[in-house]
């Protein structure tokens, strides 16, 4: 689910990229910056990244779960969909002698997000079924708190913006429970 929300996100930015500046590839991907060992991830030079920093439940839009009727008689109840905030940053990772790509690119991104800062089915064909929809909310580091991100990251300042993706639900669908479905409550207030 996750997964599919970030690369949602990539192929969105993707799709403005090739309508704005005419591109036959592929420049927003979904990556880490730096390898476990500290070497750069090949596959983010000269691209857009998007990176996961964190994942916190969102309890507020809070909703119980649900009931639906089964054949016999009985209803389910469904666990509560879960809502899930995730941190990202988006960054320009060009080197030096590309740095007026990564302005270019992230004010694109910063653009993009800025006219559609909600993608659900409706207005972003593609995203997951069952994602609800994508809430995209820019959020401002301190230069202390950026500073240690980027130092948490791995790697040197790029231009970037941190974002709250809120709003995904994930619902598993998943029956929880079942309860017996009482159609006449005299009848069954009459048995006890």
């Amino acid at each position: 689910m996750i997964s599919a929300a970030l690369s949602h996100l990539a192929n969105q930015l993707n799709q403005q990229f090739r309508i704005n500046f005419q591109l036959a590839e592929d420049v927003a991907v979904v990556s880490t910056l730096v390898e476990l060992d500290g070497s750069v991830t090949p596959n983010a030079n000269n691209k857009l990244v998007i990176t996961l920093v964190n994942i916190e439940k969102d309890t507020v839009p809070y909703r119980p779960g649900s009931a639906g009727r089964s054949l016999d008689d009985r209803l389910l109840q469904h666990s509560a969909p879960l809502f899930l905030n995730l941190y990202v940053m988006v960054s320009a990772n060009f080197g030096a002698g590309n740095y007026s790509e990564a302005l270019k690119y992230i004010s694109q991104a910063v653009t993009f997000f800025q006219l559609k800062p909600v993608l659900d089915q409706r207005n972003s064909p593609g995203l997951d079924r069952r994602i609800e929809r994508l809430v995209m909310d820019i959020e401002n580091l301190p230069i202390p708190d950026l500073n240690n991100l980027w130092s948490l990251l791995g790697g040197r300042y790029l231009p970037s913006m941190f974002y709250k993706v809120r709003m995904i639900t994930v619902d598993a669908g998943a029956v929880s429970g079942q309860l017996p479905f009482i159609r006449d409550l005299q009848a069954a207030v009459s048995k006890e």
